[in-house]
């Protein structure tokens, strides 16, 4: 049996946690606040939630900095815990991949089951990192191998522990480029906004689509214009991909090798900005901080230049088995011992 922790902020974790586990060696379980999703295939176990209280003034949500959330008193985190622990008495897992929480990491190695975690983007050398790599048999990084010095700076885990896999998407990969537009279309931007915010509002989206005559306009966005049922074929059809570096909307990007403009929101740790500058290097995205005011034309137009096939060494459809090898090889190494 292996676990999957899937934190509950968002849906990409879920989304990656979809994508992985039918590659994981043996039966995987799920484990998270989020409910089941639709076509997962083993158990799964829903967890309390630890961020419901009405205020957490006083609770000492960090322990004195020494994690990242453990509010004192929380009944939510003590039955979320007690239910973790539970099921690892009860099944003995052979391993646990943690996306992403040190604290359910470090629950689990408490436990003396073997950990592989998955960290993001950013400056991750405080103390709470620092103990979850620590703790930790195997980090991945969901980047191409030889970045990680750019993606992770300052060496917050040793090199040999960092398995660089290349970024995880739910997407098959694309075989080539979107044909270029016929003469007298307009060409395609599509603006990857999720549930909007972060610099992407309705006044700087009409000022984009004012500044753009020759551009035809898609917003996916559940606040700011419309969500698709099929956002991978609305993105395949664009010219150029507006978006936040996110891991997984930029995994998706990638995958249909499509040219962006990548806008980086503020995140815990410098998440995006430190994948934003590595970006600036030789990818076939251009950096704009902040949300741009004017010259979204030439923005465009410099975006649209770039060749998305580019995106093959980021994303190459392989993560999943890579992150499969090196959960099977932290089972392996455990079971030899």
């Amino acid at each position: 049996m292996i676990g999957h922790y899937v934190h509950h902020h968002g849906s990409g974790h879920l989304q990656r946690a979809r994508t992985l586990a039918p590659h994981l060696p043996g039966p995987v379980t799920g484990l998270s606040s989020l409910p089941r999703p639709d076509g997962w295939q083993g158990p799964w176990v829903q967890l309390p939630r630890d961020d419901s209280a009405p205020s957490y003034a006083g609770a000492d949500t960090t322990a004195g900095g020494l994690l990242h959330w453990v509010p004192r008193g929380d009944r939510g985190l003590r039955d979320r815990m007690a239910v973790v622990a539970a099921w690892i008495r009860e099944h003995e897992p052979a391993a646990l991949v943690v996306d992403q929480s040190v604290e359910v990491g470090v629950l689990a190695r408490l436990h003396g089951v073997p950990v592989v975690a998955f960290t993001a983007p950013g400056r991750r050398t405080d103390p709470p990192h620092l103990l979850g790599f620590g703790a930790a048999e195997a980090v991945v990084g969901a980047w191409p191998q030889g970045w990680t010095p750019r993606l992770l700076p300052g060496d917050p885990v040793p090199a040999d522990r960092v398995h660089a896999v290349g970024a995880v998407s739910r997407l098959p990969v694309a075989s080539g480029t979107a044909p270029r537009p016929a003469a007298g279309r307009r060409r395609h931007a599509v603006l990857l906004a999720g549930t909007g915010g972060d610099g992407f509002t309705p006044a700087s989206v009409a000022l984009a689509q004012e500044q753009t005559p020759d551009w035809e306009w898609t917003v996916l966005s559940r606040t700011l214009g419309t969500w698709h049922p099929d956002p991978a074929a609305v993105i395949a059809s664009a010219d150029v991909v507006v978006l936040h570096p996110g891991q997984n909307a930029l995994a998706e990007v990638a995958a249909l090798r499509r040219p962006a403009v990548v806008v980086p929101a503020p995140r815990p740790f410098d998440e995006q900005h430190v994948t934003a500058a590595a970006l600036s290097d030789g990818w076939p995205a251009v950096v704009a901080e902040p949300v741009p005011e004017r010259g979204w034309a030439g923005v465009l137009d410099e975006a649209a230049r770039l060749d998305g096939r580019e995106w093959a060494r980021w994303c190459d459809g392989g993560a999943p088995q890579r992150v499969a090898e090196v959960v099977a090889s932290v089972v392996g190494r455990d079971r030899a011992a």
